[in-house]
């Protein structure tokens, strides 16, 4: 692919770069400067030069989009993220939300249901009932935020991989697509290969209770392998596809993949 070059005479590209960069969310940027990539490095691998603030931020999306194929490439789906002992948890484990607790979903249990969707022999809705009769294991596994904090946790409830043999899912598809009751209707997708993860779970307990408001209920994702923000909670539905649907922090910026 020819690279493509419309160069504004009096325009510094460097400078560009620096503002796109500001706009980038925290753990991107602190990672993108980490790696000390120059603006050569950059052209070379988005095949277009800097001209203007819009061409920078596509710069840097493309960038964040090879930065995601190579995680994806590198990771191990047998891996396992560290456990702990109970006497390692963190109490209390803090609330993690872009909103208050006051302002967190309140599902009622008996109205619930998990909607299934997409590329599944069998599409019927789960009650919470359903689903707590289903096999439960507990891991005691790290969360680690990325704003920079990290938090141990227990987490009891049925590994995903097993409900999605249950429900007949085509595993050769790309993605597993939450969405979530959050009041501006919060999602997040989810590689196959890391729903297929042995640690990924549907989680329905914290600590040996039913999971709390403050966590997630009446169920969440617990992704050990992945960012915070990649462990969606208050889950409503569930959709299998080859369709990448972005999510809410994916859509401003934040890295699909964004292994921990």
């Amino acid at each position: 692919m020819a690279k493509r070059s419309f160069l504004i005479p009096g325009v510094d590209k460097r400078l560009l770069i620096k503002d796109s960069i500001k706009t980038m969310p925290d753990v991107t940027r602190r990672r993108f400067i980490a790696g000390g990539a120059s603006l050569g490095a950059l052209t070379l691998l988005t095949g277009c030069d800097v001209v203007d603030s819009s061409s920078a931020e596509e710069m840097l999306k493309q960038v964040s989009k090879f930065n995601d194929a190579v995680q994806a490439f590198i990771f191990n789906p047998d891996a396992l993220a560290p456990t702990f002992p109970e006497s390692a948890i963190t109490k209390p484990f803090p609330f993690n939300a872009y909103y208050d607790l006051d302002d967190a979903p309140d599902v009622l249990a008996a109205d619930w249901k998990l909607e299934v969707r997409g590329l599944v022999d069998n599409k019927k809705s789960w009650t919470l009932d359903e689903l707590y009769k289903l096999p439960q294991v507990t891991q005691i596994t790290r969360h680690i935020c990325v704003e920079g904090w990290s938090a141990i946790g227990s987490w009891t409830g049925t590994p995903l991989r097993d409900f999605l043999k249950l429900i007949g899912a085509d595993t050769r598809a790309k993605y597993v697509w939450f969405q979530c009751a959050d009041k501006e209707g919060y999602n997040s997708p989810l590689d196959m290969r890391s729903a297929l993860h042995p640690q990924t779970q549907m989680t329905f307990k914290y600590a040996g209770e039913i999971l709390p408001r403050a966590y997630g209920f009446p169920m969440k994702i617990r992704v050990p392998t992945k960012l915070g923000f990649k462990n969606p909670k208050y889950v409503v539905s569930m959709e299998v596809t080859n369709d990448y649907k972005g999510g809410y922090w994916e859509d401003q910026g934040y890295n699909s993949f964004s292994g921990s």
